[in-house]
């Protein structure tokens, strides 16, 4: 089944979150195994939350694309949880 990642991003910008986005967007919807993405602001930062086929293919991702990208001193604060049920419109 899929799982599902949250991050909460402190100190990560608007500005910083969209240039992430204009980054590696078109590259994440080619991503083997992903699903979806969503961004959010929160207070003192940013939540990112995605759906991945498996916590292999989204750890790969994540390590290869997004930590390279990312500032010093922006260190998100990832959880995984496998999903019971995911329904896509």
């Amino acid at each position: 089944m899929a799982i599902a990642i949250y991050a909460d991003v402190p100190g990560q910008t608007r500005e910083g979150y969209e240039e992430t986005i204009r980054v590696l967007g078109d590259l994440l919807k080619g991503a083997p195994g992903f699903i979806m993405h969503y961004g959010h602001p929160i207070e003192g930062g940013w939540r990112v939350v995605e759906v991945w086929e498996s916590a292999k293919d989204a750890a790969e991702w994540f390590a290869k694309y997004v930590r390279p990208n990312l500032p010093a001193d922006i260190k998100p604060e990832r959880h995984v949880q496998e999903l019971h049920t995911l329904i896509l419109r």
